[in-house]
């Protein structure tokens, strides 16, 4: 099972450890990309602030983050698992999971990143600012440079089994799972019912599939998206399982929670 996740806005900066190695992560055909947006990113940080914060999003107040860009080269790293810090992340509670579920959560996520493309959670990245909608100097829109070295390696790291998608929209903009997994790939949508009325609440929702995929990391592992909804609705979620409206169209895995 391959599960795609999210990065999170919010990161936790090593405080010791070696740095950035890019030979060293996973998924190797994804180097060369790698080293335009970070050459591309280190560039603009070194650059005008006022130019750097438009591009990045952010405000004067936030001027860290331009240092933090500046140093990716040298500054301390740690697993993907431990740098990514937000909501989802601590629902998901990797470092208390057991060594099996462990295991598996190396094996099985893999987490798309604006600036590295796709990690493992054990591969050792420092905290940098960089969200997927950005567009960067020289090279322009960061969903037209990963599109199509992020399906290759969506498509490698899928092999023959099941695609469980919980990324966020600008997430899968930068790089969608190919057409052709689509029958074997599942988009998860969590939605808050209250009267009869369905909602996404953001930050609930992170929360809940980060506890989605603790739970089944846990579970044996499944082969099919049947078998995804039926591991989902046996841990306690009532689960809406949606055949895809089309060729090329993936499942729809609805969890719905009146208590989030």
């Amino acid at each position: 099972m391959l599960v795609l996740l999210p990065p999170s806005e919010g990161k936790e900066t090593p405080s010791a450890g070696k740095r950035l190695d890019l030979d060293t992560l996973s998924f190797p055909s994804l180097s060369s990309t790698r080293v335009d947006v970070l050459d591309a990113l280190q560039r603009l940080c070194a650059g005008p602030a006022a130019k750097a914060r438009t591009a990045l999003g952010i405000s004067a107040r936030q001027d860290a983050e331009l240092e933090r860009n500046r140093s990716l080269l040298t500054a301390p790293a740690a697993p993907a698992g431990e740098v990514y810090s937000g909501v989802l992340y601590d629902a998901l509670g990797l470092a208390t999971l057991d060594a099996r579920a462990r295991r598996r959560a190396a094996g099985d996520i893999a987490i798309c990143s604006a600036l590295f493309g796709l990690l493992r959670v054990t591969d050792r990245i420092p905290a940098y600012r960089l969200s997927g909608d950005t567009t960067l100097p020289r090279i322009g829109r960061l969903t037209g440079v990963w599109r199509d070295p992020l399906a290759d390696a969506i498509r490698t790291a899928a092999g023959r089994g099941v695609v469980l998608d919980l990324r966020s929209s600008a997430y899968v903009a930068l790089g969608p799972v190919p057409d052709e997994l689509a029958e074997r790939t599942a988009i998860v949508r969590v939605f808050q019912e209250k009267a009869s009325k369905r909602t996404i609440v953001s930050h609930h929702n992170k929360a809940t599939k980060g506890r989605i995929v603790r739970s089944l990391l846990s579970e044996p592992k499944s082969r099919t998206v049947d078998d995804v909804a039926g591991a989902l609705g046996a841990a306690g979620y009532r689960v809406e399982l949606e055949a895809p409206r089309g060729p090329g169209k993936p499942w729809a895995i609805d969890v719905v929670v009146k208590e989030l």
